[in-house]
């Protein structure tokens, strides 16, 4: 065992006698005992280095130096590859016109990415399973392209070019050289991110953080007089800790007595009958995601612990630290479409994509986004499969939405039944749609969807070609439309204002925007009824 867990290893081997006690890989643990001492090193980099005591530069400088001493303590040489991709991109930026700027760093930043995936897969270790370190790159990928969009934004492109985001993420001046490796490789996000804005990050650092930047509530008023001193993060991380806590002990109890792959086995297929199928699949997949849990938890934990992550406040006063959150558990768990799913799962990585491409892509971008998501992924041809079909999924639950669900919106009842059976469909549709992504090679994979005779691959075609749905163009009018609609009834009296304010109704698949936004990136449709 050790002589496989030091092969397979090519940081520090300080830990190997760890690795040989508890079993498990000395990659792993080296990645589990970094970010432990990076939750540490957070806490002592609130308390010594805070804005108030020392400058952003030290705080720069510490940030990044860290990340490059835990960088090399996992992945070793490895590591420089993230210098290499941050400097080639840098180099772009500061070179290439602003007009393209961003274009070429996309290209070239996930071009970088995608040829160490396809050294690691297939020059080294085909079936590695533990942490690599194109884990880390797949984090400044997201960082390098968005900060070159947001460059892009806020000096080549005028003010009303952009939507109310992107004028909040765009960057009016071109950061200096340790702004851009502590941005990208700071100790708090180099092995498991997750990615962030550029503008989040430089008031982090700069403690303007804890500023009145997303304080308003839905209404549009400010909680003002909870703002009177610093927010601290300990409930939170204390929190998140032992949610990291729950989510490892479930994943190393359930994890291996529910495997994916004994859903291809024939003796299974053959003497199981298909509901039964149906329900293992589900209870593996749940099995699996609390590995997820634990790795994104954890990460989020280390950042609040440094004091990154405030989000403004709740309602009763109580601060928000999900500013950089990557998933919401509950609403994972009780996801009632496929859009909820994925919109509170990986959630950096989904508005990445929407930022970057499907709000820009003037060509069919749902397919888009999903193709971009599949590459940056990595090269295992499941991973193609997955969001192959995931774009069949997505057509179809978006014509259920818009065809079936306005029948079940006449009384409480009806749309409790709604919820119900939306939630069943969307976790069969989710486990069925990521099986690929799981086995990861081309065989398994077919084989299990042969198992299933192709049922919902058939089901999203004819659910598509059945039910129509308006085209992109169409919706995004009548959503104009709402949105004037809106700013009408704001300029009513106060009165007929307040009865406005108090029937709002807040699109909740939409919320997770909030943590990374102002709030007039909230998408919030509000109801008035003639008196």
């Amino acid at each position: 065992m050790a002589t496989e867990t030091t092969s397979s290893c090519t940081g520090s081997t300080l830990l190997q006698p760890i690795s040989d006690i508890i079993n498990l890989p000395l990659d792993q643990v080296n990645f589990v005992v970094c970010q432990l001492f990076a939750l540490l090193t957070a806490v002592w980099f609130r308390l010594y280095l805070h804005p108030s005591k020392t400058s952003p530069f030290i705080r720069h400088v510490v940030a990044t130096l860290l990340g490059f001493y835990l960088a090399l303590f996992c992945f070793g040489w490895y590591a420089l590859h993230f210098l290499v991709q941050s400097g080639i991109s840098y180099s772009i930026m500061v070179f290439a016109g602003l007009e393209h700027m961003h274009k070429y760093c996309l290209v070239v930043a996930l071009g970088y990415l995608s040829f160490c995936q396809v050294t690691r897969v297939y020059v080294f270790d085909y079936g590695m399973y533990s942490a690599d370190f194109t884990g880390p790159m797949m984090v400044i990928t997201q960082k390098i392209t968005s900060l070159a969009f947001e460059i892009h934004d806020g000096l080549a492109k005028r003010e009303e070019q952009l939507n109310p985001s992107q004028r909040y993420l765009a960057v009016r001046k071109m950061p200096s050289l340790l702004e851009y490796l502590s941005y990208n490789c700071n100790f708090m996000g180099i092995l498991a991110g997750p990615s962030c804005s550029y503008n989040d990050y430089k008031a982090f650092i700069e403690g303007t953080g804890y500023h009145p930047r997303h304080l308003e509530n839905a209404n549009g008023k400010e909680n003002g007089k909870y703002k009177q001193s610093e927010p601290s993060p300990k409930k939170d991380v204390i929190t998140k800790l032992c949610t990291c806590a729950i989510s490892l002990g479930v994943y190393l109890s359930i994890s291996q007595l529910i495997p994916v792959e004994r859903s291809i086995e024939q003796g299974f297929v053959a003497s199981t009958p298909f509901y039964q199928q149906v329900i293992y699949l589900y209870l593996a997949m749940v099995a699996l995601r609390p590995k997820y849990y634990f790795i994104w938890t954890l990460a989020d934990s280390i950042n609040n612990a440094a004091g990154f992550g405030f989000n403004g406040y709740n309602k009763d006063g109580s601060p928000k630290w999900d500013l950089i959150s990557n998933l919401r558990i509950l609403d994972i768990e009780f996801a009632t479409s496929f859009k909820t799913f994925l919109d509170n799962w990986n959630i950096q990585t989904a508005l990445w994509l929407k930022r970057v491409c499907y709000e820009r892509c003037p060509i069919n971008p749902t397919a888009a986004t999903f193709l971009l998501s599949a590459i940056w992924h990595g090269v295992y041809p499941g991973y193609y499969l997955t969001f192959l079909t995931g774009i069949a999924m997505t057509m179809a639950a978006r014509a259920i939405r818009h065809n079936v669900r306005p029948h079940f919106q006449g009384s409480d009842t009806h749309k409790h039944v709604y919820d119900v059976m939306t939630w069943a469909g969307t976790q069969v549709a989710i486990s069925y749609t990521v099986v690929p992504f799981v086995l990861l090679a081309v065989g398994p994979s077919l084989t299990f969807y042969s198992s299933w005779y192709y049922c919902m691959h058939l089901l999203c075609l004819l659910l598509v070609l059945a039910l129509p749905v308006k085209p992109r163009s169409l919706r995004a009018k009548e959503q104009q439309q709402q949105q004037q609609q809106q700013q009408q009834q704001q300029q009513q009296p106060d009165g007929h204002q307040a009865n406005c304010f108090q029937q709002a109704d807040c699109s909740q698949h939409n919320s997770h925007l909030s943590s990374s936004c102002t709030t007039t990136d909230n998408n919030c449709n509000q109801k008035h009824k003639d008196t």
